[in-house]
């Protein structure tokens, strides 16, 4: 009996998000609409991976560890939202119309805002999460389901405005409320149960939901006014802000995170 598309979907979702070799092709256009629902959970379990390699390497020093699990993770996915973030760079800071926006979105050529970008970010992740240390692997499985929830959350709001778009990508970007409810009860639940165990401070759980709203409500706010919705690069780039922020928050919050 084949599985529904809701469940479908989760093994669709770490068959595009990841360059983990899960197979289950091909996927039906319902199946890559839940995808999108189980965002997070990829996140988490790419973080819960990341974590056991930070452990496996942490006698090296902080610094050494963190450099390590970035490049795993950037190993892992691809680059695919590293990628986006500089494309996204690119466009919105090379571009003083929406035509050469869109012109810049399609070049495959990294210029000056998107290696600016790049360097920032990379930089970024790496010394706050060498500054949370001994908290770090907790931070990476916190970090990497939470920050992929905002892109939903504009995949729902935004239309979709590439001009080139995949039938895949046009079924992933068809998300409706209840894929976003699905992608919300994934951090949730992970924060709730670190709350419940005492691994997290409600004052910390609070800032951390804050920092993915306002990365949600920047991004996309940004993203309306410069190309009157998202692509695909636009939501690659929310999901390295708000990994940025949500770090930048555990590190500013050290001590309260077990």
């Amino acid at each position: 009996m084949p599985l529904p598309p809701m469940l479908r979907g989760a093994r669709a979702a770490f068959a595009f998000y990841t360059r983990i070799p899960v197979g289950g092709f091909p996927y039906a256009p319902a199946d890559w609409q839940w995808a999108s629902g189980w965002f997070p959970l990829v996140g988490a379990s790419l973080g819960g991976l990341l974590a056991l390699i930070w452990l496996a390497v942490e006698r090296a020093g902080p610094l050494v560890a963190s450099a390590v699990v970035v490049g795993v993770g950037m190993l892992l996915t691809g680059a695919l939202h590293e990628d986006g973030l500089a494309d996204t760079a690119d466009a919105l800071g090379g571009a003083y119309d929406r035509t050469r926006l869109f012109e810049i979105l399609k070049d495959s050529r990294i210029g000056s805002f998107g290696a600016g970008a790049l360097c920032v970010v990379l930089v970024l992740r790496i010394a706050l999460l060498a500054r949370l240390d001994e908290a770090a692997p907790l931070a990476l499985v916190l970090s990497q389901c939470l920050a992929r929830t905002p892109p939903i959350w504009l995949m729902v709001s935004l239309p979709y405005v590439s001009s080139e778009a995949t039938s895949r990508s046009r079924s992933m970007v068809r998300v409706s409320g209840a894929q976003a409810m699905l992608a919300t009860a994934c951090p949730v639940l992970l924060m709730g149960a670190l709350l419940w165990r005492g691994g997290l401070e409600v004052a910390t759980a609070w800032a951390l939901v804050a920092a993915a709203g306002l990365t949600a409500l920047v991004c996309g706010w940004r993203f309306w006014v410069r190309a009157g919705g998202i692509t695909g690069d636009f939501l690659g780039a929310t999901q390295q802000v708000g990994e940025c922020a949500l770090l930048l928050v555990l590190a500013l919050s050290r001590g309260e995170v077990a």
